[in-house]
C-alpha cells in the first residue's frame, strides 16, 4: 500500500468537519439546519419537528472512515525489497 503523509491532516479535518455535520443532523430538527444542509425544509412544513437521524449517521460513517484513512497513513514504510516476515 502506497503511503501518503500529506494526506493524514486534510483526511483528519475533514473528519472533524464530518463530525460536527454529523452532531448537527442529530441534535436540531429539520426547520433548524442551516439552509445549505440537505434535509433543511421551512417552519411551516410539516417535517419542521423531524430529525435527520439518516443524514447523521452517513455523516458519521464517513467521518469514522476519514479516520481511519489518516490513521492507515501514519503506519510505517517499508522498504521496496522488504518481505513480510512469518
Amino acid at each position: 500500500m502506497t503511503k501518503n503523509r500529506a494526506l493524514i491532516l486534510p483526511a483528519v479535518a475533514l473528519g472533524i468537519l464530518l463530525l460536527a455535520v454529523a452532531v448537527v443532523y442529530f441534535v436540531d430538527t429539520a426547520h433548524s439546519l442551516p439552509s445549505f444542509f440537505p434535509g433543511h425544509v421551512s417552519a411551516s412544513s410539516s417535517e419542521a419537528t423531524h430529525h435527520h437521524t439518516k443524514h447523521g449517521i452517513a455523516a458519521l460513517v464517513v467521518a469514522l472512515g476519514c479516520f481511519v484513512f489518516a490513521w492507515f497513513q501514519t503506519g510505517p514504510r517499508r522498504e521496496p525489497g522488504a518481505t513480510a516476515s512469518s
